[in-house]
């Protein structure tokens, strides 16, 4: 499969049956799934940048300027934007991660010429007023004192400070407070200016679309300001890495008075690319992805230790990490711990039962299938597909892949990944 970035603009090539994608002039790429039966149509912009991306003097720029977005252009008042969505019923939102910036809309197919019009408008043209920039600024610090007073994103996110630390990856997508009270109008528009281009900007959409509607739409709604003028441009190519960088191995302890203790205990995983994915996805699910996994049974249901545990493997386009999250009352919180680490280490020693992998293999092909019933999950994919992986594969492609998952591999990967150096985060009120 051709990518984005060897694709001539101008030219459309068919990703899988019924997955198209058309490179425009200046580089943007539109990437659609017609999915017959539905009468809604789910869009996406995807701009490759996000708190990654940032210098420590910019922390929080992606996520500041995601809210930006959504006060004004010269032809759409904060107001306007919302006003219009909400006179046909849509559903419309944004989210900052450390890799990307995704603005999405979900409407009925008649409505998503609308949709379109106000993406690109608000993604072309956006003012950054400085009244506006103030304003947004109190809500933003509003809001990371909220994910303060969370003790799950509190000690995740000393978690990954503490695993990557030295990285862009260490800091939190929101920023801090001090980084938020530090950046001005001006630092946020150039932000803007630089990072929001067509190359680094991928429009998908799936539902009962027809593609050459959708680059019509898309053409004439991103065309402002000159966004589509570079006729030399061509598309970001996707970032891929098979070896996952380092992490900083070590406990971190926290003292806040919460009424629980919360911690993450977790090990260099894989990058989002590496084939051994789909083992993992396989071995996430049966360790600690359910009710019926191994770690939600021994934690909680034989020992009454938590009433969450879970476990996670969580991957970027070159790092990844994998572990255990969970929070206990302060005087069950060691034997917690304890327990965890039995569990990762017998994992390790003896991989799943045939049962576990089936029932592992089984939540993965039922999740993926699910999500697939969804618009919103699709196009998700589609966009995603096009910032971190060669190629999109088809539903069969992937569920054949994850079918050939066995017992050896599962056991190989967790015998690897399980006995690896650990970063341990700590959470909860003093001793």
């Amino acid at each position: 499969m051709t990518l984005a970035a060897e694709q001539k603009p101008g030219t459309t090539r068919t990703l899988v049956e019924g997955v198209r994608r058309t490179v425009l002039r200046g580089g943007l790429r539109v990437v659609t799934e017609h999915v017959p039966g539905v009468r809604s149509a789910a869009i996406g912009v995807f701009v490759s940048v996000g708190s990654r991306d940032e210098t420590p003097t910019l922390n929080g720029a992606s996520h500041f300027l995601e809210h930006l977005l959504f006060k004004g252009t010269p032809t759409r008042s904060a107001l306007d934007i919302s006003a219009s969505m909400d006179m046909v019923g849509g559903e419309f939102n944004a989210y900052t991660a450390r890799e990307y910036t995704c603005y999405h809309a979900r409407v009925l197919d008649e409505d998503l010429p609308l949709a379109v019009d106000i993406l690109g408008d608000m993604l072309t043209s956006s003012l950054i007023t400085p009244d506006d920039v103030e304003a947004e600024r109190e809500v933003i610090l509003d809001e990371i004192a909220m994910h303060d007073d969370d003790p799950d994103d509190v000690v995740h996110n000393l978690f990954a400070a503490t695993a990557w630390a030295g990285s862009p990856l260490a800091r939190p997508i929101a920023g801090t407070h001090e980084s938020i009270r530090g950046l001005s109008r001006k630092q946020v528009d150039r932000y803007y200016r630089t990072r929001y281009t067509a190359p680094a900007t991928t429009v998908a959409v799936a539902g009962n679309v027809q593609h050459a509607d959708v680059v019509r739409l898309v053409r004439k709604a991103f065309a402002r300001n000159d966004f589509l003028a570079d006729d030399e441009a061509r598309p970001l190519p996707p970032k891929l890495a098979l070896s996952p960088r380092s992490t900083k191995s070590g406990d971190v302890h926290t003292t806040r008075a919460f009424e629980q203790v919360n911690l993450v205990l977790g090990m260099r995983g894989l990058t989002r690319s590496d084939p051994q994915r789909y083992a993992l996805g396989v071995l996430n699910a049966a360790f600690g992805g359910g009710s019926s996994s191994r770690l939600f049974q021994e934690v909680r249901e034989r020992r009454g230790l938590a009433y969450a545990v879970y476990s996670f493997a969580t991957s970027y386009s070159d790092a990844g990490m994998v572990g255990v999250s969970v929070g206990s009352l302060p005087t069950k919180s060691a034997e917690v711990l304890d327990v965890v680490r039995a569990e990762l280490a017998r994992v390790a020693g003896s991989g799943l039962s045939k049962d576990e992998l089936d029932r592992g293999r089984g939540q993965m092909r039922g999740g993926l299938v699910l999500s697939l019933e969804d618009t919103v999950s699709r196009m998700t994919r589609l966009g995603e597909v096009e910032l971190f992986q060669d190629r999109l594969l088809s539903l069969d492609e992937v569920l054949a892949r994850l079918d050939k998952v066995t017992l050896d591999d599962v056991q190989e990967l967790a015998a690897d990944v399980f006995r690896r150096p650990e970063t341990l985060a700590v959470v909860g009120p003093a001793a």
